[in-house]
């Protein structure tokens, strides 16, 4: 909420909600592009805007749940009239540099994060989040069911995961064995401190045994990451480019990343299956090759 407050609040604050019209909301995007810096140096960036719209949509969208409000007039404009954000491709690395990067990092404490980022595609916050009791290693799965964040007193709250559905991630057999071979070095660790490990207990956690801040775990792997160009979120994209790369449907990269619908990972990652039109045509065409051939020989 913060973005609505420093930026559209001084704008549309006085408006009554029930009197909010689409065009009103449009014209304040227009000030914001045009103006909209805090040390009056200009407007904000397009991809900025655009953030602000998605954070008004949400809290117009509560208010109609809620009715306060018929209609969210957030939702009435019209794509012409809505931030403009050019799409940029994800940056991600290929494998052989993530397994470089799991090489450098194989005895620091970012190792487990950086598995459940690389090898299952969690974010930050499921991460942090992720308690030992979600985590069945017999059968190899894992449940993303929640999600952390910081307030900005510093406070870390659990909430629900970003599409609002928790999922069950497959663990590659790799994750697995380290996963395995953590669970026994964290309950050593906390032996060693008079604490008791338990399923409650977060897999990702601070050498007291206390849960990791996700703005710390940020501010870590900025650090370590900088030598490959990466971040934390990029690993996550680098799932994704390690899936498809291999063939695996993007159904299914949508189900193990957690995006709400298909279309957001076609979108994301269309520019990483540029050969998606020549295989569907060469599929096409070898089916139907094969039933030509079948029918002459039939008729034949």
């Amino acid at each position: 909420m913060a973005l609505l407050k420093q930026n559209l609040a001084p704008i549309l604050g006085a408006k009554m909600l029930l009197k909010l019209r689409p065009i009103e909301i449009s014209e304040a995007y227009g000030v914001l592009l045009a103006s909209g810096r805090c040390d009056g140096k200009g407007g904000l960036a397009p991809r900025t805007v655009h953030h602000v719209h998605r954070v008004l949509f949400e809290a117009l969208d509560q208010a109609e749940r809620w009715r306060l409000i018929n209609r969210n007039p957030a939702a009435l404009l019209e794509k012409r009239d809505r931030p403009k954000v050019e799409k940029r491709p994800v940056a991600t690395i290929d494998a052989p540099t993530s397994a470089a990067v799991l090489d450098a990092a194989r005895e620091r404490r970012l190792f487990i994060p950086l598995i459940l980022a690389i090898l299952c595609g969690l974010r930050r916050g499921e991460i942090t989040a992720l308690r030992w009791r979600a985590v069945n290693l017999d059968s190899g799965q894992l449940g993303v069911v929640a999600s952390t964040e910081q307030t900005d007193a510093g406070a870390i709250r659990e909430k629900e995961v970003k599409s609002g559905r928790s999922r069950t991630v497959a663990l590659p057999a790799l994750a697995v064995e380290e996963l395995r071979r953590w669970r026994l070095a964290q309950a050593e660790e906390l032996l060693r401190l008079g604490v008791g490990a338990d399923d409650d207990r977060h897999v990702v956690t601070k050498t007291d045994g206390e849960p990791l801040q996700p703005r710390s775990l940020t501010h870590t792997m900025s650090v370590f990451l900088a030598q490959w160009g990466m971040t934390l979120h990029g690993l996550r994209h680098a799932h994704a480019s390690h899936m498809l790369a291999v063939g695996v449907h993007p159904k299914v990269v949508q189900e193990r990343l957690g995006h709400s619908s298909i279309a957001i990972t076609m979108d994301t990652y269309s520019h990483l299956m540029p050969n998606i039109q020549g295989e569907a045509a060469a599929a096409v065409d070898e089916a139907m090759r094969t039933a030509i051939n079948k029918r002459s020989e039939n008729i034949g």
